[in-house]
């Protein structure tokens, strides 16, 4: 693997777009059958009678399309060493099945590590849309990754 990415990378204000993938209602059953079996995830007659009007997938499930996007958009090609957490996940727009989805990602502020100076932090803000251009969901949270050069002043 090629590290195309490292902490220097992300620089405050940067905004890209990482990728898209449009849902199908089989993917959105079965991942909801297996971790959030609630009757609007599930059940087709339930989920037109719920406040949904429909079936509409997880947003455990939207969460983890999310991640797979990071991964293929960026992640799979940088120094990454993980992240120690997400904070204010919001979901604001059901997805639905046919729903392609496209996600954004947001530099907000980028540091060294104080205690490990071959990593550096990065706080982004994921965004993601539908094929609308609605907002579905967002989420903030802290990356880690290596530097290219640890010796060097932020």
């Amino acid at each position: 693997m090629t590290i195309k990415y490292y902490w220097e990378d992300f620089r405050p204000g940067d905004t890209a777009e990482i990728g898209s993938k449009t849902v199908t209602r089989e993917e959105m059953l079965a991942f909801s059958r297996e971790f959030d079996p609630q009757p609007f995830h599930v059940d087709e007659a339930a989920a037109a009678q719920s406040l949904y009007g429909g079936l509409i997938a997880s947003g455990w499930h939207t969460c983890a399309i999310a991640m797979r996007i990071m991964c293929d958009g960026y992640l799979l090609e940088s120094a990454s060493m993980g992240s120690p957490g997400l904070d204010n996940v919001r979901w604001y727009k059901p997805v639905r099945p046919g729903d392609t989805l496209r996600m954004t990602r947001t530099v907000v502020e980028s540091r060294p590590s104080s205690s490990r100076p071959e990593m550096g932090l990065v706080k982004v803000l994921w965004e993601v849309y539908n094929q609308h251009g609605e907002k579905a969901m967002s989420m903030e949270g802290m990356q880690m990754f290596r530097r290219r050069d640890p010796g060097a002043t932020a």
